[in-house]
């Protein structure tokens, strides 16, 4: 017998808390400006999983599921659902009613282009649901079809970072023959795109034929509402005027907050610094796998072996407050996930073994490149520990610094680097993280049969209980194999934003619809 899921009863109901100020005005022409650190290299959901993309296309694009406040995929675009008993048949029927931002009504034919396109580009369809199919039952109806039954298909599909927006067929079409990112964004959510200036600023404006869930708002899920009328996306790389523009006013919300000086927000008497509840990021150093000096794995195993991990951390993110030391994939709060498997091969600081082993690997004096930018302030410092690292155990290094738009497009090609360090937002299952999987191809392309075979084990096992065993054998095949070092784990980056400013929250990023902005 098929299982039958209705989108209602899967929502959970956790409305968001109504702010006191809202008895002021709210000014439904609003504007909404916003001081972000870091610049987009690309604005294709499908093409990348970096923060500066994910957090401005939540806003434009829909998924056919999404995320309640719990981290559960619930559905978005999808009214209902059902499931084969063999579990590797999905039929979604869609919501009535959706149009896209030029005005198009969504149909199957818009779905089944864009699902097909991010199976095959993203690292998420690549590594999470590789020979998996979307087609079209009839126009409101489409089917999933996969391989294999999955215990992760819903996630992989609401992910949040690898967004599986849903957007025009003739879009994608367009994309497939030319090859080239999807350059023209068109959605069906609150906001679209009016303007994008590389570099400078991106602006968003409110979707005012936007058809909301009726649920109640939960995560990135329920009700969504268009409460401001234009929000811009301001790109400042540098860390004191964010911080000069929190102080005076001149931003709503400020983000990417400089570590050392936060303190001196806290007593401004219109400006409330907000720390999300949960979240937060994997510290990580990155290795060039396929090619150079970390092809061979004794290398990376002594860069790890020489390491130590508070140090590493207090040089990168100044002040304990803003770590936390762990060597696990999954964070404690996410009980199926989090391991301390991998615990004794972390941290252990021990040069003269380190040593031993640069010798053992065949190391004949390469020069590692490592690649920063100085728009990442905590990434940099940690591109620094690592050249600071490798000098103490005989092994060469450059560093060669970049805006974070370049770094996003070197890393591109294994020729171009060897190292570097990246923060990776804490995800709902271990397999949407990019670094382990070969099959994405993520950059720095690990290559671990071992760990493809235990991440393709916990898909088919018949319960997260049933894979537990698996979830610590991958953590200590981690170790072993390096794809990167964990160092540990950020906090939750406090936000600076304006009292007049009420209703915001995060899930592993900004969520700026149902937000409002009062006056007097």
């Amino acid at each position: 017998m098929k299982m039958m899921f209705s989108a209602a009863a899967l929502l959970l109901a956790a409305a968001l808390p109504w702010d006191n100020a809202q008895a002021e005005t709210v000014n439904r022409n609003a504007t909404l400006n916003i001081a972000y650190g870091n610049r987009p290299g690309t604005l294709d959901p499908y093409l990348t999983t970096n923060n500066a993309t994910s957090d401005v296309d939540r806003n434009i694009f829909e998924e056919l599921f999404t995320l309640n406040d719990k981290f559960e995929p619930v559905p978005e675009l999808v009214a209902s659902y059902t499931l084969s008993d063999d579990r590797k048949t999905y039929t979604f029927v869609l919501r009535d009613g959706i149009h896209f931002h030029d005005g198009q009504r969504l149909t199957a034919d818009d779905v089944v282009a864009s699902m097909n396109r991010w199976l095959t580009v993203s690292t998420q369809g690549k590594a999470n649901l590789p020979g998996a199919q979307f087609t079209k039952i009839d126009d409101k109806t489409v089917q999933l079809t996969l391989p294999a039954p999955s215990l992760i298909t819903l996630n992989v599909l609401a992910d949040v970072k690898n967004i599986a927006a849903i957007m025009p067929e003739r879009l994608i079409d367009e994309a497939n023959s030319t090859k080239k990112p999807v350059t023209e964004l068109v959605g069906t959510g609150p906001y679209k795109l009016a303007e994008f200036k590389q570099g400078e600023y991106l602006h968003l404006t409110r979707n005012d034929n936007y058809v909301s869930r009726k649920e109640p708002a939960s995560g990135l899920s329920g009700e969504k509402k268009a409460d401001v009328k234009d929000i811009w996306f301001r790109y400042i790389t540098d860390e004191s005027t964010r911080l000069a523009g929190a102080m005076t006013g001149e931003y709503d919300i400020v983000f990417n907050l400089p570590k050392d000086n936060i303190e001196a927000l806290s007593n401004l008497p219109d400006l409330s610094l907000t720390r999300p509840e949960s979240g937060g990021s994997l510290i990580t150093y990155l290795f060039n796998k396929q090619q150079g000096p970390f092809a061979n794995v004794k290398l990376r195993q002594a860069f790890n072996l020489a390491l130590d991990v508070h140090q590493t951390l207090l040089a990168g993110y100044s002040d304990p407050r803003f770590f936390v030391e762990d060597p696990s994939l999954g964070f404690p709060e996410q009980v199926d996930w989090y391991s301390e498997a991998g615990k004794p091969y972390w941290n252990q600081h021990n040069l003269e073994e380190a040593r031993k082993l640069v010798k053992e690997s065949g190391y004949n004096g390469q020069e590692v490149v490592i690649i920063a930018t100085k728009e990442y302030a905590e990434l940099y410092n940690l591109a620094i520990v690592a050249q600071q690292v490798l000098k103490q155990i005989g092994v060469k290094s450059r560093l060669d610094v970049y805006d974070w738009p370049t770094v996003l497009q070197r890393r591109q090609d294994p020729k171009n680097f060897d190292l570097c360090a990246l923060e990776f937002s804490m995800r709902q299952v271990l397999h949407q993280y990019p670094f382990l999987d070969s099959r994405a191809r993520f950059p720095g392309l690990s290559n671990s049969p071992e760990i493809d075979t235990v991440l393709d084990g916990i898909k088919q096992a018949h319960s997260l209980k049933d894979a537990r065993g698996l979830v610590d054998k991958l953590n200590v095949l981690t170790w072993q194999y390096l794809p990167v070092i964990v160092l540990g784990r950020t906090t939750p980056e406090p936000v600076a934003i304006k009292k007049n400013v009420h209703g915001y929250h995060d899930l592993i990023g900004p969520v700026l619809w149902n937000v409002t902005v009062t006056q007097p």
